[in-house]
Protein backbone atom coordinates (compact mmCIF):
# COMPACT_ATOMS: atom_id res chain seq x y z
CA UNK A 1 0.00 0.00 0.00
CA UNK A 2 2.73 2.30 0.77
CA UNK A 3 4.63 1.65 -2.39
CA UNK A 4 1.44 2.27 -4.46
CA UNK A 5 1.31 5.76 -2.74
CA UNK A 6 4.56 6.55 -3.25
CA UNK A 7 4.20 5.26 -6.73
CA UNK A 8 1.06 8.18 -7.64
CA UNK A 9 3.17 10.84 -6.00
CA UNK A 10 6.34 10.05 -8.01
CA UNK A 11 3.79 10.20 -10.97
CA UNK A 12 2.44 13.38 -10.02
CA UNK A 13 5.46 15.05 -9.08
CA UNK A 14 7.14 13.84 -12.60
CA UNK A 15 4.25 14.93 -14.87
CA UNK A 16 3.40 18.41 -12.90
CA UNK A 17 5.10 20.44 -14.70
CA UNK A 18 3.92 19.43 -18.12
CA UNK A 19 2.65 21.88 -20.74
CA UNK A 20 -0.64 19.70 -20.50
CA UNK A 21 -0.84 19.46 -16.86
CA UNK A 22 -2.53 22.57 -15.83
CA UNK A 23 -5.28 22.11 -18.82
CA UNK A 24 -5.89 18.57 -17.56
CA UNK A 25 -6.00 19.67 -13.71
CA UNK A 26 -8.68 22.57 -14.73
CA UNK A 27 -11.08 20.40 -16.90
CA UNK A 28 -10.62 17.79 -14.17
CA UNK A 29 -11.72 20.44 -11.38
CA UNK A 30 -14.54 21.43 -13.98
CA UNK A 31 -15.91 17.88 -14.78
CA UNK A 32 -15.80 17.45 -10.89
CA UNK A 33 -17.50 20.65 -9.73
CA UNK A 34 -19.90 19.62 -12.64
CA UNK A 35 -20.63 16.49 -10.96
CA UNK A 36 -21.16 17.56 -7.61
CA UNK A 37 -23.50 20.37 -8.35
CA UNK A 38 -25.82 17.87 -10.83
CA UNK A 39 -26.17 15.35 -7.83
CA UNK A 40 -26.94 18.14 -4.96
CA UNK A 41 -29.44 19.85 -7.03
CA UNK A 42 -30.95 16.66 -7.63
CA UNK A 43 -30.83 16.07 -3.95
CA UNK A 44 -32.33 19.50 -3.47
CA UNK A 45 -35.15 19.01 -5.76
CA UNK A 46 -35.98 15.37 -4.45
CA UNK A 47 -36.44 16.62 -0.71
CA UNK A 48 -38.17 19.66 -2.26
CA UNK A 49 -40.93 17.24 -3.77
CA UNK A 50 -40.89 15.36 -0.84
CA UNK A 51 -41.59 18.34 1.32
CA UNK A 52 -43.72 19.50 -1.10
CA UNK A 53 -45.81 16.24 -0.74
CA UNK A 54 -46.05 16.04 2.54
CA UNK A 55 -47.66 20.02 3.47
CA UNK A 56 -50.17 19.17 0.47
CA UNK A 57 -51.12 16.31 2.43
CA UNK A 58 -51.19 17.64 5.68
CA UNK A 59 -53.39 20.54 4.30
CA UNK A 60 -55.65 17.80 2.82
CA UNK A 61 -55.97 15.96 6.67
CA UNK A 62 -56.93 19.06 8.10
CA UNK A 63 -59.28 20.21 5.75
CA UNK A 64 -60.88 16.68 6.68
CA UNK A 65 -60.39 17.65 10.07
CA UNK A 66 -61.77 21.07 9.91
CA UNK A 67 -64.93 19.68 7.56
CA UNK A 68 -65.45 17.68 10.21
CA UNK A 69 -65.06 19.62 13.48
CA UNK A 70 -65.49 23.14 12.82
CA UNK A 71 -67.22 23.83 9.67
CA UNK A 72 -70.38 23.88 11.56
CA UNK A 73 -69.49 26.92 13.00
CA UNK A 74 -66.66 28.69 11.09
CA UNK A 75 -68.27 27.57 7.46
CA UNK A 76 -67.79 25.07 5.42
CA UNK A 77 -65.37 27.35 3.47
CA UNK A 78 -63.94 29.16 7.05
CA UNK A 79 -65.83 32.15 5.52
CA UNK A 80 -67.18 32.42 9.33
CA UNK A 81 -70.79 31.72 9.88
CA UNK A 82 -73.32 32.42 12.54
CA UNK A 83 -71.46 33.64 15.78
CA UNK A 84 -68.09 32.60 14.52
CA UNK A 85 -66.25 34.23 12.74
CA UNK A 86 -64.06 33.67 9.58
CA UNK A 87 -60.46 32.27 9.76
CA UNK A 88 -59.33 33.57 6.03
CA UNK A 89 -56.00 35.20 6.90
CA UNK A 90 -55.77 34.37 10.56
CA UNK A 91 -52.85 32.43 9.88
CA UNK A 92 -51.55 29.04 11.48
CA UNK A 93 -50.42 30.91 14.92
CA UNK A 94 -54.27 31.48 15.57
CA UNK A 95 -55.01 28.20 14.73
CA UNK A 96 -52.64 26.85 16.79
CA UNK A 97 -53.26 29.23 19.85
CA UNK A 98 -56.70 28.14 19.67
CA UNK A 99 -56.84 24.54 19.31
CA UNK A 100 -53.86 23.59 21.53
CA UNK A 101 -54.62 25.69 24.49
CA UNK A 102 -58.27 23.72 24.21
CA UNK A 103 -60.36 26.49 23.53
CA UNK A 104 -61.35 25.39 19.95
CA UNK A 105 -63.21 23.60 19.62
CA UNK A 106 -66.46 24.92 22.38
CA UNK A 107 -69.65 24.19 22.50
CA UNK A 108 -71.13 27.89 23.49
CA UNK A 109 -69.90 30.95 20.65
CA UNK A 110 -71.81 33.27 23.28
CA UNK A 111 -68.95 32.21 26.19
CA UNK A 112 -65.49 33.42 26.44
CA UNK A 113 -63.47 30.83 24.97
CA UNK A 114 -61.19 29.18 28.29
CA UNK A 115 -58.21 27.01 28.52
CA UNK A 116 -58.54 23.50 28.88
CA UNK A 117 -57.55 19.86 27.64
CA UNK A 118 -56.88 20.10 23.83
CA UNK A 119 -59.48 17.82 22.16
CA UNK A 120 -56.93 17.28 19.55
CA UNK A 121 -53.09 15.84 19.12
CA UNK A 122 -49.88 17.91 18.23
CA UNK A 123 -50.31 16.30 14.14
CA UNK A 124 -54.14 17.26 13.72
CA UNK A 125 -53.63 20.73 15.18
CA UNK A 126 -51.23 21.24 12.78
CA UNK A 127 -52.94 19.83 10.00
CA UNK A 128 -55.53 22.34 11.24
CA UNK A 129 -53.21 24.86 11.28
CA UNK A 130 -51.73 24.34 7.59
CA UNK A 131 -54.62 24.02 5.88
CA UNK A 132 -56.03 27.33 7.48
CA UNK A 133 -52.98 29.29 6.15
CA UNK A 134 -53.07 27.88 3.49
CA UNK A 135 -56.23 29.43 2.62
CA UNK A 136 -54.47 33.15 2.68
CA UNK A 137 -51.61 34.37 4.32
CA UNK A 138 -51.61 35.13 8.00
CA UNK A 139 -49.17 34.76 11.24
CA UNK A 140 -47.28 31.64 10.83
CA UNK A 141 -46.97 28.94 13.90
CA UNK A 142 -44.20 28.61 16.02
CA UNK A 143 -42.43 26.01 17.88
CA UNK A 144 -40.79 26.31 21.75
CA UNK A 145 -37.81 25.09 20.16
CA UNK A 146 -37.74 28.39 17.61
CA UNK A 147 -38.10 30.92 20.70
CA UNK A 148 -35.05 31.24 22.37
CA UNK A 149 -36.28 33.40 24.99
CA UNK A 150 -33.88 32.05 28.11
CA UNK A 151 -30.78 33.21 25.83
CA UNK A 152 -31.99 36.50 24.04
CA UNK A 153 -34.44 37.73 26.51
CA UNK A 154 -34.00 40.18 29.26
CA UNK A 155 -35.91 39.68 32.45
CA UNK A 156 -35.94 42.96 34.18
CA UNK A 157 -36.76 44.68 30.45
CA UNK A 158 -39.60 42.09 30.13
CA UNK A 159 -41.12 43.12 33.78
CA UNK A 160 -41.07 46.62 32.43
CA UNK A 161 -42.87 45.88 29.01
CA UNK A 162 -45.24 43.19 31.08
CA UNK A 163 -46.25 45.84 33.44
CA UNK A 164 -46.77 48.50 30.73
CA UNK A 165 -48.99 46.65 28.19
CA UNK A 166 -50.21 43.58 29.81
CA UNK A 167 -50.67 44.43 33.71
CA UNK A 168 -54.14 46.33 33.15
CA UNK A 169 -55.46 43.05 31.83
CA UNK A 170 -53.45 40.19 33.34
CA UNK A 171 -52.64 41.72 36.67
CA UNK A 172 -49.15 43.27 37.93
CA UNK A 173 -48.30 39.17 38.54
CA UNK A 174 -49.70 37.65 36.03
CA UNK A 175 -52.53 35.94 37.48
CA UNK A 176 -55.00 37.45 35.33
CA UNK A 177 -58.66 39.85 36.10
CA UNK A 178 -61.71 40.86 35.41
CA UNK A 179 -63.06 42.69 32.73
CA UNK A 180 -66.02 44.63 31.31
CA UNK A 181 -69.36 42.61 29.87
CA UNK A 182 -68.35 39.73 31.80
CA UNK A 183 -64.84 39.11 30.30
CA UNK A 184 -61.51 38.24 32.01
CA UNK A 185 -58.07 38.01 31.01
CA UNK A 186 -56.75 34.68 31.66
CA UNK A 187 -54.12 34.17 33.78
CA UNK A 188 -50.75 33.64 32.19
CA UNK A 189 -49.06 31.39 34.41
CA UNK A 190 -47.97 27.59 33.54
CA UNK A 191 -48.54 28.56 29.31
CA UNK A 192 -46.47 27.19 26.45
CA UNK A 193 -43.80 29.87 25.65
CA UNK A 194 -45.38 29.40 22.07
CA UNK A 195 -48.65 30.08 22.85
CA UNK A 196 -47.73 33.28 24.56
CA UNK A 197 -45.70 34.67 21.79
CA UNK A 198 -48.65 33.34 19.68
CA UNK A 199 -51.14 35.20 21.89
CA UNK A 200 -49.11 38.77 21.51
CA UNK A 201 -48.73 38.14 17.42
CA UNK A 202 -52.87 37.48 17.06
CA UNK A 203 -54.91 39.21 19.52
CA UNK A 204 -57.22 36.38 20.74
CA UNK A 205 -60.31 37.20 22.21
CA UNK A 206 -60.55 40.91 23.93
CA UNK A 207 -56.05 41.26 23.71
CA UNK A 208 -55.14 43.60 21.55
CA UNK A 209 -52.69 42.49 18.64
CA UNK A 210 -48.97 43.58 19.70
CA UNK A 211 -47.08 43.71 16.16
CA UNK A 212 -43.35 44.39 15.80
CA UNK A 213 -44.18 48.22 15.97
CA UNK A 214 -45.33 48.20 19.13
CA UNK A 215 -42.99 44.95 20.87
CA UNK A 216 -40.66 44.01 18.60
CA UNK A 217 -39.61 40.06 18.53
CA UNK A 218 -36.92 40.71 20.89
CA UNK A 219 -39.06 42.75 23.55
CA UNK A 220 -41.64 39.73 23.05
CA UNK A 221 -38.61 37.38 24.11
CA UNK A 222 -38.39 39.78 27.42
CA UNK A 223 -41.95 39.64 28.19
CA UNK A 224 -41.91 35.78 27.69
CA UNK A 225 -39.05 35.62 30.14
CA UNK A 226 -40.06 37.29 33.11
CA UNK A 227 -43.40 35.75 33.32
CA UNK A 228 -41.15 32.25 33.54
CA UNK A 229 -39.20 34.18 36.35
CA UNK A 230 -42.44 34.70 38.08
CA UNK A 231 -43.64 31.24 37.66
CA UNK A 232 -40.63 30.27 39.44
CA UNK A 233 -40.26 33.27 42.28
CA UNK A 234 -40.74 32.19 46.06
CA UNK A 235 -43.66 33.93 47.86
CA UNK A 236 -41.05 35.71 50.29
CA UNK A 237 -43.59 37.09 52.25
CA UNK A 238 -45.18 34.29 53.53
CA UNK A 239 -48.96 33.08 52.09
CA UNK A 240 -49.33 34.99 48.41
CA UNK A 241 -53.15 34.76 48.76
CA UNK A 242 -53.55 34.10 45.14
CA UNK A 243 -51.04 37.11 43.89
CA UNK A 244 -54.22 39.25 43.14
CA UNK A 245 -53.66 42.17 43.97
CA UNK A 246 -54.30 44.58 47.38
CA UNK A 247 -58.28 44.13 48.03
CA UNK A 248 -57.52 40.20 48.08
CA UNK A 249 -54.74 41.52 51.09
CA UNK A 250 -56.60 43.77 52.29
CA UNK A 251 -59.82 41.51 52.63
CA UNK A 252 -57.79 38.91 54.35
CA UNK A 253 -56.14 41.66 57.08
CA UNK A 254 -59.59 43.15 57.58
CA UNK A 255 -61.13 39.74 58.24
CA UNK A 256 -58.87 38.33 60.19
CA UNK A 257 -57.83 41.57 62.37
CA UNK A 258 -61.60 42.51 63.09
CA UNK A 259 -61.61 38.68 64.25
CA UNK A 260 -58.86 38.78 66.43
CA UNK A 261 -60.12 41.81 68.17
CA UNK A 262 -63.69 40.78 68.63
CA UNK A 263 -62.12 37.41 70.17
CA UNK A 264 -59.59 39.47 72.34
CA UNK A 265 -63.20 42.02 73.38
CA UNK A 266 -65.09 38.41 73.98
CA UNK A 267 -61.78 37.37 76.13
CA UNK A 268 -61.92 40.42 77.91
CA UNK A 269 -65.45 40.42 79.26
CA UNK A 270 -64.90 37.15 80.00
CA UNK A 271 -61.85 37.56 82.39
CA UNK A 272 -64.22 40.31 83.88
CA UNK A 273 -66.65 38.55 85.06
Amino acid sequence: MGKAVNRFFGFISRYRRHRFAGPLMLLGGLLFAGVGYTVAQAATEEVQVVLSSDKASLISEGKEIFARGCSSCHGLNAEGAGAAPSLIGVGAASVDFQVATGRMPMADMSQQAARKEPVYDERETAALAAYVASLAPGPAAITNEELFWERDGNTAEGGELFRTNCAMCHNLAGQGGALTQGKYAPTVMGVEPRHIYEAMVTGPQAMPVFANSVLTHEEKLSVIKWIKFVETEPSLGGAALGRVGPVTEGAVAFILGLGILIGIAVWLTTKAR
